[in-house]
């Protein structure tokens, strides 16, 4: 029997010096020598992370990013070799776009069936072979890509690449391990060291006393945040530096997480408020795209930029416009501001003068969302607006949603009550697909919070639906999913008629691009004793959503098809 350490045991030894949870996997056949490595796992009741097979690529890696987000630890995923790298890499575009951290490998040959005495299978020369190798696939939408170099440097190349992956710009990589390299035996070694977390770097304190001084002299600043929220530090922070100084706070279009209180009498709401063009400085905290269009600054405000890396790579066009940047560690930043504010001493009449002013302004806001809830709830039929309101209405406090919507993205920030840091997310990603995989990953996570996948119905169509309901069941991971379904690609049609406001399909409100297949999807979870359901009456709705969370509150997957009086289909 053999039983000599080989590349198997030097990758899963190198996801334990990395502290990884999980191994996220959709394998092939290359991956013998890392399952054995489990199994000696196993047999030796060794501490080391999870493997966790997910039977579709794009549900992996959206199952370690889902987790990452919500715990703040990096997480590795396993593919086959270039396909399933290819079939991935939507979710690891993703993940680059996002800046989560995350190491991502698949195996190859080198060989192909010309070693005497070894035989990977003729697959790897007649279907799987890549020119270039898999590395080259994902250069552009990963921080580092590359193949391992020799079973002598596969541990500590895993290593460094994992450290990589958590330096600032956080992000994901990538690793390509010969099947040949990984049966090559290995010898652990000596001392290993332990892998220290990542040291964040802040901006120089003289800048941050330059920004604490024109905050201290303002007389109209403002806060335009995105991500700050993805951490529940820099959400506290956010609060706290909003609250010495009485500064309004909105959230940009492209929020991906909860930022601010959203019952908080600072809060001014999302998108581009009039009020920034009277404000005199006004902050950008982890804002990619803080207004739009991208050139739309505040005309007389210095603008502040504080972010990790404010310039994406992965973006084509970005014009932050900003005269200060305070770039590093974006929480650490703002607690030194916020010090360096204390320090420096405030103005009480001017902040209590702020304070009664934006109280107004958020009390505004608060009527004006009431009064659309009202004309919402005041039909038979269920709107966006209403739908987002009873969710509120119904589920507790700490609920979490993932958002995979297009059309209903607006009214779901607007109008579902999240509460606290982490209660929300939605993927800085165009790719739709994904919003499963993040629930499931969100739920793992955080496994005594509710998750809701608010999602649309096109969005849904587009995920890997049975391998994460098979997951869900198979791994006791129940969530809930409230499709919300408009019965077509909204977006799609929207933006033809925007084209062609006088055209022939504007005329008839028809779009050959907005067609979709007409499915009852509460249908879909019976096959797994999943709870479903379909409701189209607004007198229905909170009955429905209660039994679906009582569902999984006993540990089932609930999905309700909730269809929206924006083109609903036809009554089965």
């Amino acid at each position: 029997m053999k039983n000599y350490l080989d590349g198997g045991e030097a990758i899963v030894e190198a996801f334990r010096r990395l502290d990884i949870d999980y191994v996220m996997a959709s394998p092939g056949s290359e991956w013998g020598s890392v399952w054995e490595a489990f199994a000696r796992q196993d047999a030796d009741k060794a501490d080391g992370p999870t493997y966790l097979s997910c039977a579709h690529e794009t549900l992996a890696v959206n199952l370690a990013m889902g987790y990452s987000v919500m715990t703040g630890r990096m997480q590795a995923v396993m593919l086959h070799t270039g396909v399933g790298l290819l079939q991935g890499s939507m979710g690891i575009d993703a993940a680059n776009r996002q800046g989560v951290p995350m190491v991502v490998v698949s195996g190859e040959s080198l060989t192909y069936s010309e070693q005497e005495g070894f035989e990977p299978g003729p697959q790897w020369q007649g279907l799987l072979s890549v020119v270039g190798g898999p590395a080259n696939l994902v250069k552009g939408i990963t921080k580092w890509s590359q193949a391992v170099s020799s079973p002598f440097t596969l541990h500590e190349q895993l290593i460094r690449a994992g450290e990589m992956a958590q330096r600032s710009p956080a992000g994901p990589v990538y690793m390509s391990v010969p099947i040949e390299t990984m049966l090559h035996d290995w010898t652990p070694p000596q001392n290993p060291r332990t892998v220290p977390k990542p040291v964040l770097p802040v901006p120089p304190a003289a800048e941050i006393e330059r920004v604490a001084d024109l905050l201290v002299a303002s007389r109209n600043p403002a806060i335009v945040t995105e991500s700050m929220g993805r951490d529940p530090e820099g959400y506290a922070a956010t609060v706290e530096l909003a609250e010495l100084l009485a500064i309004p706070v909105s959230e940009s279009g492209w929020s991906d997480f909860t930022n601010f209180p959203k019952d908080h009498a600072l809060y001014q709401g999302i998108g581009n408020p009039d009020y920034l063009h009277d404000a005199d400085i006004v902050l950008t905290l982890r804002s990619r795209a803080p207004w739009s269009p991208p050139g739309n600054r505040p005309a007389g405000a210095t603008i502040v930029n504080i972010d990790e890396a404010p310039f994406r790579s992965h973006m084509v066009h970005q014009n932050l416009q900003a005269d200060i940047f305070l770039e590093g560690d974006a929480v650490s930043t703002l607690q030194a501001l916020i010090a360096a504010v204390r320090a420096k001493g405030v103005d009480d009449a001017a902040v209590a003068d702020r304070q009664a002013r934006w109280s107004k302004g958020h009390d505004a806001l608060v009527a004006r969302k009431q009064g659309q809830v009202d004309e919402a709830l005041a039909k038979d039929t269920i709107s966006p607006i209403g739908l987002c309101a009873t969710l509120g209405d119904v589920l507790p406090d700490n609920t979490i949603y993932i958002d995979e919507t297009i059309t209903s993205r607006r009214p779901i920030i607007e109008h579902i009550d999240f509460k606290g840091p982490l209660s929300f997310f939605s993927v800085a990603s165009g790719g739709l697909g994904q919003g499963l995989g993040l629930a499931l990953g969100a739920k793992l996570a955080m496994k005594d919070r509710p998750v809701v996948s608010v999602i649309g119905d096109g969005s849904f169509m587009y995920n890997p639906v049975t391998q994460s309901l098979a997951l869900s069941e198979h791994k006791d991971i129940p969530i809930m999913i409230v499709v919300f379904n408009n019965a077509g690609y909204s977006a799609m049609r929207k933006e033809h008629h925007a084209y062609y406001p006088d055209g022939v399909a504007a005329a008839s409100n028809a779009s050959v691009g907005h067609d979709i297949t007409d499915v009852d999807y509460a249908e879909l979870g019976k096959p797994f004793g999943f709870y479903g359901r379909r409701v189209e009456a607004l007198a229905d709705l909170p009955g429905v959503l209660k039994e679906a969370y009582a569902a999984t509150q006993e540990g089932r997957t609930a999905i309700v098809n909730v269809i929206l009086d924006e083109g609903a289909p036809a009554t089965r």
